[in-house]
């Protein structure tokens, strides 16, 4: 297996706290109810948390991202899945923390956006 797919596998046992808390508000697959995976590797990157079907990213954001190397970093990193045809939804960790329910909501309804606007107004999920 490439050391990528390794590394997206062992992080997957160990989420921060934060994204913890957002993956057990995710992870339940219900009808009508996007499917999302956690540490997901696309092209060089490993995305935090990954919907395919609404092409959606979502990256949680604390400690390190606050620094300017990390955010120029997160910068290129964005560009590429943009590139690729991907939005990227960055959330900061304090928000997770401060309200978890409401920050899974949040990603959730942008999920099933951009879901119905790339099937058209006639289709569901």
């Amino acid at each position: 297996m490439k050391p990528k797919y390794d590394l997206a596998r062992k992080m997957r046992k160990t989420l921060t706290p934060p994204e913890y808390l957002l993956w057990v508000r995710l992870k339940a697959r219900a009808p009508g109810k996007p499917v999302f995976r956690r540490q997901e590797a696309i092209g060089p990157y490993i995305a935090d948390f990954y919907c395919s079907q609404a092409k959606l990213v979502i990256e949680v954001d604390g400690g390190l991202h606050g620094e300017e190397d990390h955010f120029q970093r997160d910068e290129v990193r964005d560009d590429w899945l943009k590139a690729s045809g991907l939005d990227v939804y960055r959330i900061s960790a304090a928000a997770v923390f401060a309200d978890a329910d409401s920050v899974a909501d949040g990603i959730i309804l942008l999920a099933i956006e951009r879901i119905t606007a790339r099937q058209g107004p006639h289709h569901h999920i």
